[in-house]
């Protein structure tokens, strides 16, 4: 389970939200809700680590996650708004580094599968910096194929620049995620076609 208890974000000299608490448990989809600007990207960056708190407390498993954040990573998978890909490396050769990177043992026919699964059939081979803007999204969502040991999923948008098809596979991979004991937690603008109901965290009830 991961919980929330009175979170505040302050980004530069601005007071963010405050008091912002929640609990996630297996099997739950968690949709980060609120007006542009209000902190749904820093409320990931805080629940994932990578930023500070001003105050409050995430725990995963009952424990903060300052204090154990490697085992905290290891049932992690943090997928960000940008595609953070190398734009000399193939789709193929860029998610077999993401996957080494995060520790994950992943052959590389699982790879190839997972890329053509997300529509990259005829792009595998080709550089990144000649792939369209949703082409490269799909490089980084292709990792979710390979992820299902870790338990919680947290990302920034998932859905942009994606036809209708792969918005709806995508939606059918987080749904059984949570079917088989997992956890997502996401932003999007976009309505999808979720096998299950996500609960909605509306970060502007917590706006200062």
């Amino acid at each position: 389970m991961l919980e929330v208890e009175d979170l505040a974000c302050l980004k530069g000299d601005r007071l963010l939200f405050r008091e912002l608490a929640f609990r996630l448990q297996a099997g739950e989809l968690l949709r980060v809700a609120g007006p542009n600007g209000v902190g749904k990207t820093s409320l990931l960056r805080l629940v994932t680590g990578l930023a500070l708190a001003e105050a409050g407390e995430i725990r995963w498993q009952g424990t903060p996650i300052r204090r154990d954040r490697e085992a905290f990573h290891r049932e992690l998978l943090y997928l960000g708004h940008a595609p953070a890909i190398n734009d000399l490396l193939s789709p193929l050769e860029n998610l077999r580094f993401a996957c080494a990177a995060a520790g994950d043992v992943i052959d590389e026919e699982a790879c190839t599968q997972a890329l053509v699964r997300i529509g990259l059939t005829n792009q595998l081979d080709l550089p990144a910096r000649v792939l369209s803007q949703g082409q490269r999204r799909r490089v980084g969502l292709a990792r979710l194929f390979l992820s299902a040991r870790r338990r919680l999923w947290v990302l920034d948008e998932p859905f942009t620049a994606l036809d209708v098809k792969a918005v709806a596979d995508l939606a059918q991979a987080l749904s059984d995620h949570c079917a088989g004991g997992g956890m997502v937690m996401l932003t999007t603008h976009q309505d999808a076609p979720f096998a299950v109901a996500p609960r909605v965290l509306d970060v502007g009830a917590y706006a200062c």
